[in-house]
């Protein structure tokens, strides 16, 4: 378990789970650089879903260092630390949900462009019906069913 940073303990605010992420890095072979700070940062601003593009775009508004590879291969750690999750939004468009707290697909129209997650009793139903018919293993962290929302079917 990350214990606090002294920001935390100053200010008696709850830990984060973005508390001792630097060492966290650092234990996996990555050093912690200003880009790498930048990147938490932008990380940290965001709730919910964000593409590596709008990632790097806000990372070089803050730094223009940084580079995409430092992005692309810190997101891919920060995977492995179950800090952020890929996934794969419309049209195979990668995107990342940021402190994920359970694994979980999207739906989205093709007539609006909305995108809504799929609900775990929905979730479940899909993943046993793929594996009791077909013997099939859903990665429900890269399902997203296209469709029309009940506003377009009107």
């Amino acid at each position: 378990m990350p214990q606090p940073d002294s920001s935390t303990l100053l200010t008696g605010s709850a830990p984060s789970r973005w508390d001792g992420v630097a060492e966290r890095l650092r234990a996996h072979g990555l050093r912690w650089t200003p880009q790498r700070r930048t990147l938490i940062d932008v990380l940290r601003e965001h709730q919910g879903h964000v593409t590596a593009t709008e990632i790097i775009a806000r990372c070089r508004e803050l730094d223009p260092t940084t580079t995409p590879s430092t992005v692309y291969r810190t997101l891919d750690m920060l995977e492995d630390l179950e800090l952020v999750r890929h996934g794969h939004g419309p049209g195979g468009r990668e995107e990342y949900h940021v402190l994920p707290d359970q694994v979980h697909g999207h739906v989205y129209c093709v007539g609006c462009g909305s995108t809504s997650e799929i609900g775990t009793a929905t979730a479940a139903a899909i993943i046993e019906a793929l594996d009791g018919q077909l013997g099939f293993a859903v990665d429900l962290s890269h399902v997203t069913i296209s469709g029309h929302c009940s506003g377009c079917q009107s």
